[in-house]
């Protein structure tokens, strides 16, 4: 292919947050009245937005206030950015991609100013402050792909010259419904939910360069 866009995820596949932030929902979904295992919130809530985490977690039983997400924002926050880290080997990736000259960017369901935490946080903002792609900003989520298709008209390239890489079924989705291929970023499993959607599984984010064919 002829490759002109790479699009990263945020959470999970540029920054370590995901454990962070579901432990985090756990133990405030539990002082809620919905006790659930890590396991379970996040294959329940990964790759969704917050808004969807407040709706399926009523549905099972959590007993939330209307101020809820901006509440649970507010203590994230915090914990997010004292302790995220860089999803190792993204940092030699992004050097390789830069190198090639290929523009790369960011598209997340989370807002603007979680990823101005998290990649502040590992030094990655420099990078990424002027490519940032928020659902909450453009008012659609994954798995629809509007996220990515306005990314790429940000560019001016067309999707099947896009390359999406993501750690979820939902981004994967997403990626799909775009016409873009997808790299999914499977470090802890054997990424059986993300083939299932028609992503490439890789294990080693330092893989990366090659699979681009950098």
């Amino acid at each position: 292919m002829n490759l002109k866009l790479v699009i990263f995820d945020c959470d999970g596949v540029l920054v370590d947050t995901e454990v962070l932030f579901n432990q985090a929902l756990v133990e405030d979904l539990a002082a809620h009245g919905l006790s659930l295992t890590l396991d379970q919130c996040m294959g329940l809530f990964v790759g969704g937005t917050m808004s969807g985490v407040k709706s399926k977690a009523e549905q099972l039983g959590a007993m939330l206030p209307d101020t809820w997400v901006e509440d649970f924002y507010i203590k994230v926050y915090k914990l997010l950015g004292e302790r995220t880290e860089s999803i190792a080997g993204i940092e030699g990736a992004l050097d390789a991609i830069e190198r090639s000259g290929i523009p790369y960017c960011v598209a997340s369901n989370g807002r603007i100013a979680k990823m101005e935490i998290t990649l502040g946080r590992t030094g990655m903002l420099e990078r990424f402050k002027d490519v940032m792609f928020s659902a909450q900003a453009l008012g659609t989520a994954k798995p629809a792909p509007e996220l990515f298709l306005a990314a790429a008209r940000n560019f001016g390239v067309s999707p099947d010259e896009c390359v999406v890489i993501e750690d979820s079924p939902t981004g994967v989705l997403a990626a799909k419904h775009a016409g873009m291929k997808c790299y999914g970023y499977a470090p802890h499993d054997d990424g059986q939910a993300l083939a299932a959607e028609q992503a490439i599984i890789f294990k080693d984010m330092s893989e990366l360069p090659v699979l681009l064919g950098l």
